[in-house]
Protein backbone atom coordinates (compact mmCIF):
# COMPACT_ATOMS: atom_id res chain seq x y z
CA UNK A 1 0.00 0.00 0.00
CA UNK A 2 1.17 3.30 -0.79
CA UNK A 3 1.91 5.57 2.30
CA UNK A 4 0.96 9.17 1.96
CA UNK A 5 0.88 12.22 3.34
CA UNK A 6 -1.16 16.01 2.50
CA UNK A 7 0.22 19.35 2.65
CA UNK A 8 -1.93 22.29 2.53
CA UNK A 9 -2.86 25.58 4.35
CA UNK A 10 -6.58 25.05 3.66
CA UNK A 11 -7.86 22.69 6.27
CA UNK A 12 -10.92 22.91 3.71
CA UNK A 13 -9.09 20.79 1.20
CA UNK A 14 -7.26 18.55 3.72
CA UNK A 15 -10.74 17.24 4.44
CA UNK A 16 -11.47 16.91 0.66
CA UNK A 17 -8.73 15.12 0.18
CA UNK A 18 -8.90 12.58 3.00
CA UNK A 19 -12.52 12.09 1.67
CA UNK A 20 -11.37 11.05 -2.01
CA UNK A 21 -8.43 8.83 -0.38
CA UNK A 22 -11.31 7.02 2.16
CA UNK A 23 -12.15 5.76 -1.70
CA UNK A 24 -8.97 4.20 -2.55
CA UNK A 25 -7.98 0.98 -1.27
CA UNK A 26 -3.90 1.01 -2.05
CA UNK A 27 -3.20 4.76 -0.65
CA UNK A 28 -2.88 5.14 2.86
CA UNK A 29 -3.32 8.87 4.01
CA UNK A 30 -1.09 8.89 7.12
CA UNK A 31 -1.43 12.52 8.22
CA UNK A 32 -2.42 16.09 7.07
CA UNK A 33 -0.58 19.44 7.64
CA UNK A 34 -1.39 22.77 7.27
CA UNK A 35 1.84 24.26 8.09
CA UNK A 36 5.20 23.56 5.96
CA UNK A 37 7.36 23.01 8.29
CA UNK A 38 5.69 20.26 10.27
CA UNK A 39 5.53 18.53 7.24
CA UNK A 40 9.01 18.78 6.45
CA UNK A 41 9.98 17.72 9.94
CA UNK A 42 7.54 14.50 9.90
CA UNK A 43 9.29 13.61 6.41
CA UNK A 44 12.71 13.27 7.72
CA UNK A 45 11.60 11.14 9.66
CA UNK A 46 8.98 9.01 8.55
CA UNK A 47 9.70 9.07 4.79
CA UNK A 48 6.68 8.39 2.55
CA UNK A 49 5.96 6.78 -0.80
CA UNK A 50 3.39 10.18 -1.97
CA UNK A 51 3.14 13.32 -1.03
CA UNK A 52 0.07 15.53 -2.43
CA UNK A 53 1.10 18.96 -2.10
CA UNK A 54 -0.74 22.55 -2.49
CA UNK A 55 1.62 25.04 -4.44
CA UNK A 56 0.25 28.36 -3.83
CA UNK A 57 1.26 28.25 0.61
CA UNK A 58 2.28 31.35 2.38
CA UNK A 59 5.31 29.97 4.17
CA UNK A 60 6.91 28.56 1.23
CA UNK A 61 5.81 27.47 -2.40
CA UNK A 62 5.02 23.81 -2.89
CA UNK A 63 7.64 23.91 -5.66
CA UNK A 64 10.01 24.91 -3.61
CA UNK A 65 9.37 22.83 -0.70
CA UNK A 66 9.39 19.36 -3.14
CA UNK A 67 12.77 20.97 -4.26
CA UNK A 68 14.06 20.71 -0.50
CA UNK A 69 12.94 17.17 0.40
CA UNK A 70 15.55 14.67 1.87
CA UNK A 71 14.10 11.74 0.05
CA UNK A 72 12.65 10.64 -3.20
CA UNK A 73 8.76 11.20 -3.03
CA UNK A 74 6.05 11.13 -5.38
CA UNK A 75 4.19 14.18 -5.73
CA UNK A 76 0.73 15.11 -7.10
CA UNK A 77 0.64 18.90 -7.00
CA UNK A 78 -2.82 20.65 -6.07
CA UNK A 79 -3.61 23.87 -6.70
CA UNK A 80 -6.28 26.42 -8.12
CA UNK A 81 -3.66 28.22 -10.32
CA UNK A 82 -3.08 25.87 -13.58
CA UNK A 83 0.08 28.58 -14.88
CA UNK A 84 1.69 26.33 -11.90
CA UNK A 85 1.61 23.00 -14.62
CA UNK A 86 4.36 23.35 -17.00
CA UNK A 87 6.88 23.80 -13.92
CA UNK A 88 5.63 21.46 -11.61
CA UNK A 89 6.17 18.97 -14.17
CA UNK A 90 9.84 19.86 -14.74
CA UNK A 91 10.39 18.55 -11.06
CA UNK A 92 8.96 15.28 -12.51
CA UNK A 93 5.76 15.35 -10.42
CA UNK A 94 3.80 12.45 -10.76
CA UNK A 95 0.42 14.38 -11.58
CA UNK A 96 -0.71 17.93 -11.16
CA UNK A 97 -4.87 18.26 -10.08
CA UNK A 98 -7.09 21.46 -10.70
CA UNK A 99 -8.96 22.36 -7.48
CA UNK A 100 -12.04 21.44 -7.36
CA UNK A 101 -10.83 18.21 -7.56
CA UNK A 102 -13.34 15.78 -9.09
CA UNK A 103 -13.26 11.89 -8.04
CA UNK A 104 -12.92 10.81 -11.32
CA UNK A 105 -9.57 12.94 -11.51
CA UNK A 106 -8.00 12.01 -8.70
CA UNK A 107 -8.57 7.86 -9.20
CA UNK A 108 -6.82 9.16 -12.28
CA UNK A 109 -3.51 10.61 -10.49
CA UNK A 110 -3.17 8.07 -7.76
CA UNK A 111 -3.81 5.26 -10.11
CA UNK A 112 -0.59 6.77 -12.21
CA UNK A 113 1.54 6.89 -8.57
CA UNK A 114 0.22 3.53 -8.07
CA UNK A 115 1.57 2.14 -11.63
CA UNK A 116 4.42 4.18 -10.75
CA UNK A 117 5.00 3.06 -7.25
CA UNK A 118 4.68 -0.61 -8.36
CA UNK A 119 7.67 -0.12 -11.13
CA UNK A 120 9.85 1.46 -8.45
CA UNK A 121 9.08 -1.63 -5.58
CA UNK A 122 9.78 -4.30 -8.74
CA UNK A 123 13.19 -2.02 -9.82
CA UNK A 124 14.51 -2.12 -5.90
CA UNK A 125 14.25 -6.14 -5.98
CA UNK A 126 17.04 -5.81 -9.07
CA UNK A 127 20.55 -6.76 -7.79
CA UNK A 128 22.17 -4.15 -10.83
CA UNK A 129 21.67 -1.16 -12.99
CA UNK A 130 22.82 -0.57 -16.77
CA UNK A 131 24.95 2.45 -16.68
CA UNK A 132 25.99 4.13 -20.40
CA UNK A 133 29.85 4.34 -20.30
CA UNK A 134 32.19 4.69 -23.12
CA UNK A 135 29.84 4.41 -25.90
CA UNK A 136 28.51 0.91 -23.72
CA UNK A 137 26.03 -0.09 -21.41
CA UNK A 138 28.18 -1.41 -18.33
CA UNK A 139 26.30 -3.95 -16.13
CA UNK A 140 27.30 -2.71 -12.69
CA UNK A 141 26.57 -4.71 -9.29
CA UNK A 142 24.77 -2.85 -6.69
CA UNK A 143 26.72 -4.89 -3.82
CA UNK A 144 29.93 -3.61 -5.69
CA UNK A 145 29.11 0.37 -5.28
CA UNK A 146 31.39 2.13 -3.24
CA UNK A 147 29.97 5.71 -3.70
CA UNK A 148 29.05 8.22 -6.50
CA UNK A 149 30.20 11.58 -6.48
CA UNK A 150 28.34 14.21 -8.89
CA UNK A 151 30.22 16.47 -10.82
CA UNK A 152 27.50 18.81 -12.65
CA UNK A 153 25.93 17.01 -15.25
CA UNK A 154 28.61 13.88 -14.96
CA UNK A 155 28.79 11.36 -12.20
CA UNK A 156 31.61 8.99 -11.02
CA UNK A 157 30.70 5.78 -9.88
CA UNK A 158 33.29 4.69 -7.80
CA UNK A 159 33.42 0.74 -7.74
CA UNK A 160 34.87 -2.06 -5.36
CA UNK A 161 38.23 -3.17 -7.26
CA UNK A 162 37.11 -2.04 -10.51
CA UNK A 163 38.02 1.25 -12.67
CA UNK A 164 35.56 4.23 -11.49
CA UNK A 165 32.97 4.73 -13.99
CA UNK A 166 31.89 7.89 -15.69
CA UNK A 167 28.63 9.31 -17.29
CA UNK A 168 26.31 11.20 -18.02
CA UNK A 169 23.46 11.50 -15.26
CA UNK A 170 22.67 13.53 -11.99
CA UNK A 171 22.84 12.14 -8.64
CA UNK A 172 18.79 12.93 -8.43
CA UNK A 173 18.55 10.78 -11.14
CA UNK A 174 20.34 7.50 -9.94
CA UNK A 175 19.41 7.60 -6.91
CA UNK A 176 15.95 6.73 -8.19
CA UNK A 177 17.75 3.74 -9.24
CA UNK A 178 19.29 2.42 -6.11
CA UNK A 179 17.88 0.63 -3.78
CA UNK A 180 16.14 2.92 -0.75
CA UNK A 181 17.77 0.44 2.07
CA UNK A 182 20.92 0.06 0.58
CA UNK A 183 22.12 3.90 -0.11
CA UNK A 184 21.80 7.62 1.40
CA UNK A 185 22.32 10.71 -0.15
CA UNK A 186 24.86 12.66 2.45
CA UNK A 187 25.98 15.61 0.42
CA UNK A 188 24.84 17.68 -2.64
CA UNK A 189 28.03 16.01 -4.27
CA UNK A 190 27.71 12.09 -2.59
CA UNK A 191 25.89 9.27 -2.23
CA UNK A 192 27.34 6.75 -0.49
CA UNK A 193 26.62 2.62 -0.05
CA UNK A 194 25.69 1.95 3.97
CA UNK A 195 27.43 -1.07 4.05
CA UNK A 196 30.28 0.19 2.72
CA UNK A 197 30.85 2.74 5.43
CA UNK A 198 34.20 1.49 7.46
CA UNK A 199 33.65 4.63 10.17
CA UNK A 200 32.12 8.15 10.73
CA UNK A 201 34.07 10.65 12.61
CA UNK A 202 33.27 14.32 13.23
CA UNK A 203 30.42 14.57 10.15
CA UNK A 204 33.21 12.45 7.82
CA UNK A 205 32.29 9.09 6.30
CA UNK A 206 35.36 6.91 5.81
CA UNK A 207 35.43 4.66 3.27
CA UNK A 208 38.63 2.97 1.86
CA UNK A 209 40.66 5.99 1.64
CA UNK A 210 37.74 8.34 0.92
CA UNK A 211 36.70 10.99 3.26
CA UNK A 212 33.57 12.00 2.27
CA UNK A 213 31.67 15.25 4.00
CA UNK A 214 28.22 14.60 5.88
CA UNK A 215 26.09 18.29 4.73
CA UNK A 216 24.12 20.16 7.06
CA UNK A 217 21.00 19.55 4.62
CA UNK A 218 21.33 15.83 4.71
CA UNK A 219 23.24 14.94 8.29
CA UNK A 220 19.44 14.78 10.10
CA UNK A 221 18.19 11.87 7.69
CA UNK A 222 21.97 10.43 8.02
CA UNK A 223 22.46 10.08 11.39
CA UNK A 224 18.70 9.11 12.16
CA UNK A 225 19.05 6.18 9.72
CA UNK A 226 21.94 5.47 11.73
CA UNK A 227 20.29 5.83 15.47
CA UNK A 228 17.63 3.74 13.96
CA UNK A 229 20.41 0.64 13.20
CA UNK A 230 22.05 1.05 16.27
Amino acid sequence: MIKAIALDDEPLALEILQNLCTDIEYVDLQKTFTKSEEAFKYLRKYPVDLLFLDIDMPSISGLDFYKKLPHKTMVIFTTAYSEYAVEGFTLNATDYLLKPISLSRFQQAVEKAFQQWKTQNQNSEQQYLFIRADYSLMKILFSDILYIEGLDDYLKIHIQNQKTVVTRMTLKVILQKLPVNEFIRVHRSFIVSISKIDKIRNKIIYINDKEIPVSASYETEFFVLFNDKG
